[in-house]
């Protein structure tokens, strides 16, 4: 009952909505991108091509760049740890799609249907899927209710819920409890998570501390953006900003002069979270005043040596979580605006000082372990160029930090193994079932 009202609500807002979608469709590249492949169209080579090899297949649902940089390491152990399996992976997102098919390959990766009866459907009949594996809280009603109709276990890693959506969950925790109480397995990031998890109906023998998965991140490979700025920035300093949003790219600038007094052998790598804010970024610079290059001009001709006090806009996909390797000190964005910050063990694995702004809500367990650990410095939007610069100015305190932020990282790796473990029990356990059947 509870379904049909739901497929009922989401069918008047597909109604209410579609002179809107339409038009967005019509006027931007972003959302007419796999469409097709959202309203049910499974691509060809998930059927029959090298995704699967004639192998029970595994998916993954990432939803964009944060949970595909997350479930990376977690696909590549399920690759070698089940190859008798096939894994593939869907994204909700254009720039999740983009890092996923560099991440794993184009023949592996599609768009999730939206939760649409019909698309839904499709892609559950094409793929006979032996296990579905959402990253974080993808709960999509029809796509859980396909599954469990099918005796497809589902299993959630890197479960969340954030202190923002918690009111949203608890309020309509009767109308979750019938599907999540039928979750297979769910793999929380911390107790409180767990413990809200519990609350909206999770099965409480199935729910398990797992940790996060975005402590085991590791940058897969050295990106060519990395092995360029090696070059071209000898004998610079550089300040990393990453995944940074509207207005604190503003902020950097006018913290840039102040940091140049302090230290005139700097250079920046500023890097937007949201590719259509490349253009903006640019015009930013532009307006500057500051000497500036572009990233993905380096693909037409070589870069050169870069000058003190320049900045280079990183306009490409998947390249920053290798190029917070260089970085003397790095900014993690999302965090100045009330936006809930973005992920800063990104610069910590490479024992980098990392400054954050005071909004991180979406990070809060690891921002939190980090400033316990004094290996990480918040400040607001006043306060970034004396923070900044305290960094930079103190090479030994820094280096301890960075020190200490490692540590943290490797001390709290280990869910991918925990959750790998989990997957194999749940496939092991059906493999029996119908073995006995």
């Amino acid at each position: 009952m509870t379904l049909f009202f739901y497929n009922l609500a989401l069918l008047a807002a597909l109604v209410a909505g579609a002179p809107w979608w339409l038009w967005r469709m019509a006027t931007t590249q972003k959302h007419r991108e796999g469409l097709k492949q959202r309203l049910g169209r499974v691509p060809r080579r998930m059927i029959a091509g090298p995704a699967t090899a004639g192998r029970p297949l595994i998916w993954v649902h990432a939803v964009s760049v944060g949970e595909v940089l997350a479930v990376t390491r977690l696909v590549k152990t399920l690759d070698a740890a089940l190859p008798e399996y096939s894994v593939a992976i869907s994204t909700a997102t254009r720039t999740g799609q983009a890092l996923a098919r560099e991440r794993f390959g184009v023949h592996r990766v599609f768009y999730c249907p939206l939760d649409l009866p019909w698309a839904v459907r499709a892609y559950l009949n094409a793929l006979e899927p032996r296990m579905l594996v959402l990253a974080e809280t993808e709960f999509w009603p029809n796509l859980l209710h396909g599954c469990f109709r099918r005796g497809i276990p589902v299993a959630v890693v890197n479960a969340r819920i954030s202190a923002r959506s918690w009111p949203r969950y608890k309020m309509l925790r009767r109308l979750w409890k019938p599907l999540l109480g039928r979750l297979s397995r769910v793999m929380a990031q911390s107790e409180i998570d767990a413990a809200r998890l519990l609350a909206i109906g999770c099965t409480p023998e199935r729910v398990a501390v797992a940790g996060n998965l975005k402590f085991d991140v590791r940058a897969a490979e050295e990106a060519e953006a990395t092995r360029m700025l090696k070059a071209s920035a000898a004998g610079l300093r550089l300040v990393v900003a990453g995944s940074t949003l509207e207005g604190e790219e503003a902020a950097l600038l006018e913290a840039w002069p102040q940091l140049l007094i302090a230290d005139p052998q700097l250079a920046m790598v500023l890097a937007p979270r949201h590719p259509e804010r490349f253009a903006a970024v640019a015009a930013l610079l532009e307006r500057s005043g500051h000497r500036w290059t572009r990233r993905s001009e380096w693909n037409r001709e070589p870069a050169g040596p870069l000058e003190s006090g320049e900045i280079v806009l990183l306009d490409t996909i998947g390249e920053l979580a290798s190029v917070y390797s260089l970085a003397s000190v790095a900014f993690v964005g999302g965090s100045l605006v009330p936006a809930g910050g973005h992920n800063p063990l990104e610069p910590a694995q490479f024992g980098v000082p990392i400054v954050m702004g005071p909004h991180y809500a979406n990070f809060v367990a690891i921002t939190d372990s980090l400033r316990k650990h004094d290996a990480l410095l918040i400040a607001a939007r006043d306060e970034l160029a004396a923070a900044l610069g305290k960094l930079l100015g103190d090479r030994t305190a820094a280096e301890a930090m960075g020190a200490r932020a490692r540590e943290v990282f490797e001390r709290q790796a280990g869910a991918t193994e925990r959750c790998v473990a989990a997957i194999r029990e749940l496939l092991a356990g059906r493999t029996n079932l119908e073995n006995r059947s």
